[in-house]
């Protein structure tokens, strides 16, 4: 791969503390971890969306940040349902007022990448809201030529599983998100997490995708009103953006 290339791993939903399925929550981020590290080509930041801890736990959060020790790139969070904004803004010295959503921008090689809150607090589905709106409407106006991802939790598509779309994005607000992202050529990609599968799609004639989970999978069911965990290898997604063109590969780690 040419020395220009910009490499963006994306790491979501480890739930680490969680017990509420089989398998061990740190084994399966430390798997992810390990392959990471095997790449041929050393990613230029890791994404961490959301679902870090699952019990709002410093320890968890400590956790997370030992086992991505090894690891040269620069890591950045944003958080998911189970988190907490000011855990999250202790462990990773991400910026803001205590509890205000958790929204910045960094610069990533050829990449900018706009770190973007979706979570209600108290919730586990989520909302993109005016404040937050004009947020990103500010930082895309700003600078409406460099290459773009927006990273988020609620990843904003239709999944046509019923268990996971009453858990999504409130539908206004993914309206709203379509019709600023579509007024941004730049914006190549919309990614996330929370679903606990890799699922693309579109909004407002942007890609979107959706991370496995390094912890458990939810199974597909196109009628299930109810989401049931399935066992799944850890995965991550890698973002390669070169030449100006952006692919998205999903990794499954199997055991052993």
């Amino acid at each position: 791969m040419s020395s220009d290339a910009t490499v963006v791993v994306q790491l979501s939903d480890p739930h680490i503390g969680a017990t509420w399925a089989d398998g061990d929550p740190v084994a399966g981020l430390a798997t992810a971890v390990a392959s990471i590290r095997r790449l041929r080509h050393a990613p230029d930041a890791l994404v961490l969306t959301g679902d870090l801890a699952d019990n709002l736990a410093d320890s968890e959060y400590a956790q997370v940040l030992a086992a991505l020790d090894g690891i040269e790139a620069p890591f950045y969070a944003l958080p998911g349902n189970h988190d907490d904004r000011d855990a999250l803004r202790r462990h990773f010295g991400l910026p803001g007022e205590p509890g205000a959503p958790v929204q910045y921008a960094v610069q990533v090689g050829a990449l900018r990448i706009l770190m973007l809150d979706s979570t209600r607090p108290g919730a586990d589905s989520g909302e993109f809201d005016a404040g937050r709106i004009a947020w990103l409407e500010d930082a895309l106006s700003a600078d409406p030529r460099t290459p773009t991802l927006l990273a988020m939790h609620h990843p904003p598509l239709v999944t046509h599983v019923p268990g996971l779309d009453a858990l999504a994005l409130a539908a206004g607000d993914r309206a709203a998100l379509a019709e600023l992202v579509c007024r941004y050529p730049n914006v190549q990609l919309i990614m996330a997490g929370h679903v606990h599968r890799a699922i693309s799609g579109e909004l407002g004639g942007r890609r979107v995708i959706s991370a496995p989970s390094t912890y458990v999978g939810f199974e597909l069911d196109l009628s299930a009103e109810r989401i049931d965990d399935v066992p799944t290898p850890p995965g991550y997604v890698v973002h390669v953006l070169r030449d100006g063109v952006l692919a998205s590969h999903v990794v499954a780690v199997p055991s052993g």
